[in-house]
């Protein structure tokens, strides 16, 4: 398999991959979509993507360029480092972000019109039922990602929703607001609105996790603890880290379980020079891997494997 380049990486579609990272336009006008930007906060839509030529400008800013350019700002990393997210990217047996197709025997104004509502509506992830979860093939997924059935029922849910028209299954994690961050084998996205998850266990600690996975791991590893866990919180997105200071600062110690990538180090670095003494990076634990739930799906095979092999002997 060759090495995915540059320029295998500006031939992603660029509302695709915005899609994919749940920012979908509020208005559509021919080939320019417009979003609330992903890079900083703000009220009114001021980004521009043009899909015909696939680049951004972020006319707030006066900043622009094309998808590497936005994806080393989004994920604050390196070039390198993104091509990887890309290449994982291209490989994911992805849902279809495309939104419907305006008939073209609509007027040039009312199709405009059209195409604007039809966006907005049909392209917000929209919740339909949640409940305990029972597919096959999220339970499946849970096993593969090494996750007890009983710990994923505690916090999770089985969640329909619509996009663009389809009904969808997947694993909900709720958080403080309402929302959904949602995810199966084949999907990995959020719905509004988009919040933390505090986790209460009456602790005077708290640990933070980037994402629900590394939390369920977590849990998971600590499963056969008699005294209660440290509370918790999820961020669902590294950018409520700096948003829930306020909140960490409340605890005597904070425990950083963050992702071992460029932004999830960078995180810790920064919580370390807040006060050294009050958090406390504790990712050496998975050192070598990516995040906790990866570092628990290699223990779990390897555990595995090593029993397979003591029974041959």
């Amino acid at each position: 398999m060759k090495n995915f380049s540059c320029e295998d990486a500006k031939q992603i579609d660029m509302v695709d991959y915005l899609a994919y990272l749940n920012h979908h336009p509020k208005k559509v006008h021919n080939q320019d979509f417009w979003y609330l930007s992903p890079l900083r906060e703000e009220k009114t839509a001021s980004f521009k993507v043009n899909r015909q030529k696939n680049v951004w400008y972020d006319h707030a800013v006066g900043k622009g360029g094309d998808l590497i350019d936005l994806g080393t700002l989004y994920h604050n990393c390196s070039v390198s480092e993104l091509l990887g997210r890309l290449s994982e990217y291209q490989a994911r047996p992805v849902l279809s972000f495309h939104p419907p197709t305006i008939s073209d025997n609509l007027s040039g104004a009312n199709s405009r019109f059209a195409g604007e509502k039809k966006e907005t509506e049909s392209s917000k992830i929209v919740v339909l039922d949640s409940r305990q979860l029972a597919a096959k093939e999220l339970l499946n997924y849970l096993e593969k990602r090494c996750i007890l059935l009983e710990i994923a029922n505690r916090f999770c849910k089985e969640v329909d929703f619509l996009l663009y028209g389809k009904k969808h299954t997947v694993i909900g994690f709720q958080n403080n607001s309402g929302g959904y961050e949602l995810r199966s084998e084949n999907f990995e996205g959020s719905s509004s609105p988009k919040d933390i998850t505090f986790v209460d266990n009456r602790s005077d600690d708290v640990a933070v996790f980037e994402g629900f996975f590394n939390f369920l791991s977590f849990c998971t590893v600590n499963k056969s603890l008699t005294t209660p866990l440290s509370n918790c919180l999820i961020l669902n997105s590294l950018s409520f880290f700096e948003k829930s200071r306020s909140l960490m600062e409340h605890y005597n110690q904070v425990h950083l379980i963050l992702d071992r990538d460029s932004a999830g180090m960078n995180r810790t670095k920064q919580a370390l020079q807040w006060n050294h003494d009050k958090y406390i990076d504790r990712s050496d634990f998975y050192q070598g891997h990516k995040d906790l739930n990866d570092w628990l799906i290699h223990h779990q095979h390897s555990q595995r494997q090593s029993q397979r092999q003591g029974k041959r002997l």
